[in-house]
């Protein structure tokens, strides 16, 4: 058996993560911890790791994600508070002299509006100073296009959302040239701007996709969609005057859908493509970019290897590479010279020598539909009659992916067999493979959950007795659904952020996913029906908690906007009132999951000691002072709820 890996390895804070190249190649950015919490630091290029300053000073919520100005003269980020995803744009002049007393310049927020939701949806090549950015101060439902000023903030209108818009699309010259919205039955055109006037030029139904990419000239643009008798989504042409659709390419093993394309932010050409089938494939359409591609997979030993931020002159790049086994490491790659310079790794002190291989599997569901998978065991012991863990992803439109997984990795080295479903409904796997989830929440969907436990014990794997069931989002809804619709198949469950009640879920959506309601009325149910309303109650676990058998472990953040604390109230209330083991944490300055590294490693600490005692997997037994803090602070007394 290999060691017990410390929690703190697993899900500390990255020594260093994120970094990017400025456009000009003057500088490396990057995150690191300011005492304790992520925020962004920034150094010459040529400087040590060392001699890099901060540059913003969060002291109470990680920065996660940012990016430079095309100029090179700001760094861009957004920010929420406490997970409440009331997103704010902010900027910050890595240049500036701290003022005041500050250890960081001043950060200027560029949407300083409460309650509002800010999306970035372009960064203009023709201004510089410029952000295009979406807000719903005016109506919280929808979001209007404005022109932002880096350096000042001003704003100016582009666009008011008078028509239910979801998104916009820009071409070459920053113009506004489309946009999609839902319409009414589920399904979503795509309209050409013509100065005040909007036509429609393209239709899908609700079972079907389309969605622009990058426009090729002032009249065609790159469109992804699976239209008609397709069922996988393809990469085509579109013209947009003429309406004429022409077929460019789809998955050369049809497989897969389209996954997603590259494109040079320098010239704006089509560099690659990509799909996801049990591992990414990438198809070069650059000759230069795939040599250095491959010159850099036989260096680092791993096809996993993403160009992640370049320069402007697209000359110097920094990498990452990284696989199952190993979260991945970072280097500089100077184009042409083929120089090649490690920079960081995230996690210097995981020992990838003692992390566990993924891998892909099938298994048929009970109507014979075929399930694709991920499976990773444990290293050390015989793969025969372990503890194991359906750990189900989120979405539920969306999948798992080959790669480092931390939850994965970390049940694994706990004991656990884990197996990662990737369900009917799960994105894709083509058009008949997502709709075959349609209204099928907590039974069809479910019992592609319930046939990778079978595959597990009919193949000798799992210990029958053994199996727990963990997730979050819907992940959460299908632990609990688990608990309480196959009641004799698990023996533990652990929801985090998990709906049970699907009416007051659909209730309480926030006001910005307005362009998406009928869409999850489609797929989950439509409670103003009456055949949705029977539907949904069917589907709800809180409705049927007396049928649970098992204990349940439930993990929620207070701040959540998408699966309020009312569900994991709701479900833990029930559970009570039936006398049965029901345990309930709720940290009060998260939202939809844990952003704080701390409160991930406090869930951990009582995640990992429950699926011990009910399971009979290793379990870390020392919490230092600080984590049970935490966990004392969140958990909830549902005798009093």
């Amino acid at each position: 058996m290999v060691p017990l890996i410390d929690r703190q390895v697993f899900f500390g804070n990255p020594l260093i993560s994120g970094g990017r190249i400025s456009p000009d190649g003057r500088f490396i950015s990057f995150i690191k911890p300011l005492d304790g919490v992520r925020n962004i630091w920034v150094k010459p290029f040529d400087a040590p790791f060392e001699d890099a300053i901060p540059i913003t000073d969060d002291r109470e919520r990680p920065v996660t994600g940012y990016f430079w100005s095309r100029d090179s003269k700001y760094v861009l980020y957004v920010q929420d508070k406490g997970g409440d995803e009331n997103f704010h744009v902010y900027a910050v002049d890595p240049s500036a002299t701290p003022q005041r007393g500050n250890r960081v310049p001043d950060q200027r927020d560029l949407t300083p509006y409460d309650g509002i939701r800010a999306y970035i949806m372009r960064l203009p090549k023709s201004d510089h100073n410029k952000l295009i950015v979406g807000l719903n101060d005016r109506d919280p439902a929808w979001h209007d296009l404005y022109e932002v000023e880096i350096s000042t903030g001003t704003r100016k209108l582009l666009l008011q959302n008078d028509v239910r818009f979801a998104n916009a699309f820009f071409d070459l010259k920053d113009r506004l040239r489309l946009l999609s919205r839902s319409l009414p039955d589920g399904g979503t055109e795509i309209l050409r701007v013509d100065g005040d006037n909007l036509k429609n030029i393209f239709q899908v139904t609700h079972e079907e996709s389309v969605s622009p990419l990058m426009f090729i000239d002032d009249y065609s643009v790159y469109l992804a969609t699976n239209k008609g008798n397709s069922d996988l989504i393809s990469l085509y042409t579109f013209h947009v005057e003429s309406l004429q659709l022409k077929f460019m390419e789809s998955d050369p093993l049809n497989e897969v859908d389209f996954g997603g394309a590259v494109f040079s932010d320098r010239t704006d050409q089509l560099l690659a493509t990509s799909y996801v089938g049990d591992k990414t494939r990438i198809y070069w359409k650059d000759d230069s970019f795939g040599r250095d591609y491959e010159f850099l997979v036989d260096c680092l030993g791993t096809e996993e290897v993403r160009f992640v931020s370049g320069t402007e002159d697209e000359l110097r790049w920094i990498v990452y590479a990284n696989s199952d086994t190993d979260p991945g490491s970072a280097y500089l790659f100077v184009r042409g010279q083929r120089e090649l310079k490690f920079l960081y790794k995230p996690r210097p002190e995981l020992p990838s020598e003692h992390l566990c291989p993924m891998n892909p599997v099938r298994f048929r569901s009970s109507d014979g539909l075929e399930i694709p998978a991920y499976l990773t065991l444990p290293k050390g012991v015989k793969p025969k009659g372990l503890p194991a863990i359906i750990l189900v992803h989120g979405g539920p439109w969306a999948r798992d992916f080959w790669g480092y997984h931390s939850y994965a990795q970390f049940l694994t080295n706990r004991g656990y067999a884990v197996l990662q479903p990737n369900f009917r409904g799960s994105t894709g796997f083509g058009k008949a493979f997502l709709n075959a989830g349609n209204g099928e929440w907590g039974e069809k969907m479910q019992d592609d959950v319930t046939y990778g436990v079978y595959y597990l014990i009919e193949q000798g794997i799992a210990d029958k007795d053994r199996i727990g069931i963990m997730g979050g989002s819907y992940g959460g809804y299908a632990t609990l659904a688990g608990l309480t619709f196959t009641p004799d198949l698990y023996r533990c469950g652990v929801s985090i952020v998990g709906p049970s009640n699907l009416f007051t879920l659909l209730e309480s959506i926030p006001p910005y996913w307005e362009t998406v309601r009928e869409m999850f009325h489609i797929r989950m149910g439509n409670p103003t029906t009456e055949e949705g309303r029977t539907l949904l109650k069917r589907k709800s676990p809180y409705f049927h908690a007396g049928k649970i058998k098992s204990p349940l472990l439930v993990a929620q953040g207070n701040n959540d906007p998408r699966v309020k604390t009312a569900e994991s109230d709701q479900i833990a209330r029930a559970m009570n009132k039936h006398n049965l083991d029901v345990e309930y944490i709720n940290f009060p300055d998260e939202g939809h999951g844990f952003a704080n590294p701390l409160n991930q490693m406090a869930f951990l600490s009582v995640a990992e000691k429950f699926l011990a005692k009910h399971l009979g997997g290793r379990h870390q037994s020392d919490v230092p002072d600080n984590l049970q803090k935490i966990v004392d602070r969140a958990r909830v007394n549902v005798a009093e709820l």
